[in-house]
């Protein structure tokens, strides 16, 4: 520190010239960046990661790449991240798939570029490893759906039901849970239960009444749902598929009933990935989040994808999760370099919220 200064008296002063001190342009070059990584902290919970200038000739894909090494970090991707990140992940899958990698890391850093709740559910599983998210701004209308101060007297007014919470939820509300699924193995999860215990299902209803046809069983539902599997058109779709009457139609079992009523295939989005693969269909109207597409063109690179409309006239005419999107490759090399945002549950809630993960893991073995 400069002799008589203060970091913060330093940084206080808006207007302060480091030039009018005799002191070297190396010092004065890393006083002015110990300043803005302190300015950048103090607004990271505002902001929701490090607002950093990075140098426009940096080499981001070899910086991160040297950093995973170095720091011993796992890169997990969902299928819905951009696709530059996507490429540079150790994994890329969906919930369930990112949830067992989650429990099998050996590495001393998860680095999750996905949306909070899945950070936290690796965080839940890897106490004592550091859990990072490039922006903690990156939540889900989904989990917002069901908050647990509602959730709670819920639950609490029927004491009776098993209650099965969708993995897109918070970890407060899943530790008010008996078991956790993710769409991938909802099905199997309910058919575990006994059919004389009845059951709650939260927070999507969507996939509830999806589950509920499926498996014959009658389910007490939260009105939740996803923005993103909410704004597909029906109309639009159906005029879609007359322009193309050979292709399939594709959804995710988040989307709502009218849309799965029409689909040829619904699942998850390893699901959608792998009947892709093995359909001899050559063309499929894809009803979910447009970053699978990404991955499902290296897949089925001979195959036409087209993504499916939603209401609103847009210009990519596809549906994105606008907090997906907040993370970036940038945001991904800063908080792997300063290791924050970093992902902390409180230990009591982490504890309950564990047992349901694992019941859902083991079950899904």
């Amino acid at each position: 520190m400069l002799p008589g200064f203060s970091l913060q008296s330093l940084t206080q002063k808006k207007h302060f010239n480091l030039s009018t001190l005799n002191i070297s342009p190396y010092i004065c070059k890393t006083f002015v960046k110990t300043m803005e990584l302190a300015e950048a902290k103090k607004n990271l919970n505002s902001i929701g990661y490090l607002d950093l200038k990075i140098p426009k000739d940096l080499d981001l894909i070899a910086e991160i790449n040297k950093m995973r090494k170095e720091k011993n970090a796992v890169i997990l991707a969902h299928y819905y991240q951009d696709g530059a990140i996507q490429d540079i992940a150790d994994y890329v899958g969906d919930s369930l798939g990112l949830s067992q990698k989650a429990a099998e890391a050996n590495a001393d850093i998860i680095v999750f570029c996905g949306v909070h709740f899945m950070a936290e559910t690796a965080k839940i599983l890897n106490p004592t490893k550091k859990v990072i998210l490039p922006d903690q701004k990156a939540g889900c209308s989904l989990a917002d759906s069901c908050p647990a101060s509602a959730f709670k007297p819920f639950v609490d007014a029927h004491p009776d039901h098993v209650v099965i919470t969708y993995i897109n939820c918070s970890a407060e509300i899943k530790a008010l849970s008996d078991i956790v699924c993710t769409s991938s193995n909802a099905e199997k999860v309910v058919n575990s239960v006994p059919l004389d215990k009845p059951i709650i299902f939260a927070p999507d209803k969507n996939l509830g009444k999806y589950i509920m046809e499926k498996t014959g069983r009658k389910m007490l539902l939260w009105e939740g749902a996803c923005i993103v599997h909410e704004a597909f058109s029906i109309d639009k779709i159906l005029d879609l598929h007359k322009k193309y009457p050979n292709a399939q139609i594709i959804a995710h079992p988040e989307s709502e009933t009218p849309i799965l009523k029409v689909a040829n295939y619904i699942g998850s989005t390893s699901g959608m990935i792998e009947y892709a693969k093995t359909s001899d269909c050559k063309e499929f109207i894809v009803a979910t989040e447009a970053g699978i597409l990404h991955k499902m063109k290296k897949e089925v690179p001979h195959k036409s994808l087209i993504p499916a409309p939603i209401h609103q006239n847009v210009t990519c005419a596809c549906s994105e999760c606008p907090y997906m999107k907040l993370n970036s490759i940038e945001k991904l090399y800063l908080c792997m370099k300063y290791e924050l945002p970093d992902i902390e549950v409180p230990e009591e809630i982490r504890k309950r919220a564990l047992l349901p993960i694992e019941r859902m893991l083991e079950i899904s073995k």
